[in-house]
């Protein structure tokens, strides 16, 4: 079962998200731009672009599924990648423009798919088929978790508490089969997921959904969390 909220849920996530992302990229002085982000090898130039792209790239999903006519998110599995490398080092002003111009096209392209294509299977970047109901929640992970990667004044806490909760109930659902052991994850003022497979249970983990997620996404360590039995060791995600 889906742990998305509405469609119209989602969107707003992204309306909320772009122009807060804007904003911080806006803030930040030209030589920045090529300064180190919070993703290893990456600079916010690098975080920028892929923004962008990534914009560009769910856009093609949201076109797929409106007029049924195949559209992937990338043409060959090398482009993303040189996408990012040939944007990276531009200036700061070419830099936001695009970012705001891919946002517009991406929030042009959801207000374009009629209700009833909403269902309609696309394919993701890791080449799962999806219904494009989860196209807008792809977008809403990448500004909210890039906003923080991109180290231009915000962490974790940005988030706002039901983003990061539906963000710890996806992660931990991809997660499940892919740990051994299964652990409680209970999130103040939620609820708890399972995260990983059967019935016995022998870690329990409290926090905030903020703190949970950025756990699980890599973002930090356990700190801020609290647990019984230890904290099981969590895969890489995406």
């Amino acid at each position: 079962m889906s742990v998305l909220p509405p469609w119209g849920t989602l969107v707003s996530w992204v309306a909320e998200g772009q122009p807060l992302l804007e904003n911080a990229a806006a803030r930040l002085r030209p030589e920045q731009a090529r300064g180190p982000s919070r993703l290893p090898g990456w600079s916010r130039g690098h975080v920028l672009t892929h923004l962008s792209r990534n914009a560009d790239a769910l856009t093609n999903l949201l076109t797929w599924a409106r007029t049924g006519v195949e559209s992937r998110m990338y043409a060959t599995p090398a482009e993303r990648e040189e996408g990012i490398r040939a944007g990276a080092d531009r200036a700061l002003p070419e830099q936001l423009a695009d970012l705001a111009a891919s946002g517009s096209r991406f929030l042009e392209a959801v207000a374009a798919v009629p209700r009833e294509r909403r269902s309609f299977p696309v394919v993701s970047g890791q080449g799962r088929q999806i219904p494009a109901h989860e196209v807008p929640w792809l977008r809403v992970r990448e500004l909210w978790l890039h906003l923080v990667d991109l180290d231009a004044g915000y962490g974790i806490d940005v988030v706002p508490d039901p983003i990061a909760w539906t963000l710890t109930r996806d992660v931990a659902a991809w997660m499940a089969p892919r740990i051994p052991a299964a652990a409680d994850l209970r999130v103040d003022g939620y609820g708890t997921v399972r995260l990983g497979p059967g019935d016995m249970v022998g870690t329990t983990i409290e926090g905030s959904a903020q703190r949970m997620a950025a756990w699980l996404t890599g973002r930090d360590g356990p700190a801020g969390l609290t647990g019984t039995g230890g904290f099981p060791d969590v895969p890489r995600w995406l």
